[in-house]
């Protein structure tokens, strides 16, 4: 069975708040992250598994997950079968810091969230604070669960949402968030969002 763009719908209640319907589908969706927002899954039908960090957890019908702010999560089908469920995004306003979160890591994610779409020079910023780049890099990844460069085309590809949902076309959308071309912003939104941006563009509601 495969996936189609009538599996899916993407419901905005407010430009903050967003549901997301999957109804049989067999989705899933790679390491990733969910910057200042917790995200709640209730499984109607089937069953998902999602796994932060080590740890996997199988969800079938009528149970719920949790996953908390800047946690790396990945989710995906059981046993390839087709599985129904609604999630919630919902917005806090101050995210828990890491304890182990050194200083230049949070200036980092700060500034990547901040404009996505500039250049990220890891060079540069690992230079004014005396650090070796991959010692950055690996840092950020024990954060964040994802390098500086996946966490910024993570962002470039909610930027490139948000852009799409207020009218701008793909092309547009796909420059203002930085990508190089249309066919790259649609290779990072498809594997992000699990839609490509036309797809995103049918199958989102925003309510006033």
């Amino acid at each position: 069975m495969k996936a189609n763009k009538a599996d899916i719908l993407y419901w905005k209640c407010n430009p903050d708040l967003e549901y997301i319907i999957y109804k049989n589908s067999l989705r899933s969706y790679p390491t990733h992250t969910h910057a200042g927002h917790i995200t709640l899954g209730y499984v109607l039908d089937g069953a998902v598994s999602v796994g932060c960090g080590t740890r996997k957890a199988v969800y079938h019908t009528g149970e719920s997950f949790r996953v908390l702010p800047d946690t790396p999560h990945e989710i995906e089908p059981v046993c390839h079968k087709p599985y129904s469920m609604v999630t919630v995004c919902i917005p806090v306003r101050k995210v828990p810091e890491s304890s182990e979160e050194m200083h230049y890591t949070k200036r980092l994610k700060q500034t990547i969230r901040k404009a996505p779409e500039d250049k990220l020079a890891i060079e540069d910023m690992a230079r004014s604070i005396g650090i070796n780049p991959y010692h950055l890099i690996r840092q950020f990844r024990t954060v964040c669960g994802l390098t500086p460069h996946q966490f910024q085309i993570q962002c470039r590809v909610r930027k490139a949402q948000r852009l799409l949902e207020n009218g701008k076309s793909v092309t547009e959308a796909a420059y203002d968030a930085g990508f190089c071309d249309q066919s790259h912003l649609d290779r990072c939104f498809r594997k992000v969002v699990g839609l490509t941006p036309n797809e995103y563009r049918q199958s989102v509601m925003i309510s006033a």
